[in-house]
């Protein structure tokens, strides 16, 4: 197929239209009139994914993250952003990214992380989109029996590819937990929005220490805090079946399973 049949049919499911203003999501490196046979999808447009790409000799990468969000003057080869535009136009590989707009897209980013860590029946947004209300920030789901918020953690842990960071959780580990709200990538701007739902638990990432303190000495959700990466990785897979049903299977996919969190080591110190 041509890269630009591919890219409408990305638009198709993840309109640009839909993402915040300050973000830069699209076509980021390529030429729509190249043919594409084979397509990595990886969260983040980083050295090791290219490494992978051309390894497998994808022609089109599809990330999460951009790699460009803020305005450059320069992509010389003299940082790493520059030398990964350098690389790619000479192997004459393509980089699309499709972020916020994934992000509440539906099905998107946090209807996939609901189902990873195990919500079922329907999904409802946290901020629903003004002209869709299927559509928005965040997902709202019930688990299908209550669990005590350590037996969630865990499933949660184990639902969610293994990381450096692992899987936290603020609240009393005996609490029931029955109704979720999940919010892939950084989710502190929804603390609020959690609390006023009135859910058992808050999962998301990055949240920081004074944020979640304050938010616990307020009663309200039991929190747990997950790797950016790992929140935003069980996105790919749909975004995969998705595009491949899309483009009648004329597309070889593949899923990058490469952890790119920028943490790699955890050490609990002398018990």
């Amino acid at each position: 197929m041509r890269l630009s049949h591919v890219i409408a049919a990305l638009e198709e499911l993840y309109p640009p239209a839909w993402a915040e203003s300050w973000d830069a999501v699209g076509l980021v490196c390529g030429d729509p009139d190249q043919d594409v046979e084979r397509v990595l999808f990886a969260v983040d447009p980083v050295a090791a994914v290219l490494d992978e790409a051309l390894e497998r000799r994808a022609d089109l990468v599809i990330t999460h993250h951009p790699l460009l969000l803020r305005g450059v003057h320069s992509v010389a080869a003299t940082d790493p952003k520059g030398r990964m535009i350098h690389r790619m136009i000479r192997a004459g590989v393509a980089l699309y990214t499709a972020h916020t707009n994934a992000d509440v897209a539906d099905p998107g980013v946090s209807d996939a992380l609901a189902r990873a860590v195990g919500l079922t029946g329907e999904l409802r947004p946290m901020v629903p989109a003004a002209d869709d209300p299927r559509r928005g920030l965040g997902r709202i789901g019930d688990l299908a029996e209550p669990v005590a918020l350590r037996e969630f953690t865990a499933r949660a842990a184990a639902g969610l590819p293994s990381t450096a960071w692992g899987v936290r959780a603020a609240g009393d580990p005996d609490r029931p937990v029955r109704t979720v709200a999940v919010c892939g990538g950084a989710g502190d701007s929804l603390l609020g929005t959690a609390r006023a739902a009135g859910v058992d638990v808050y999962l998301t990432a990055d949240l920081r220490h004074h944020p979640a303190s304050e938010f616990a000495e307020h009663g309200g959700p039991a929190l747990i805090d997950a790797a950016h990466w790992a929140t935003e990785w069980p996105w790919l897979a749909d975004a995969e079946r998705r595009l491949t049903g899309a483009t009648g299977g004329a597309l070889q996919t593949r899923v990058s399973t490469l952890v790119t969190d920028a943490w790699r080591l955890h050490d609990e110190g002398d018990k």
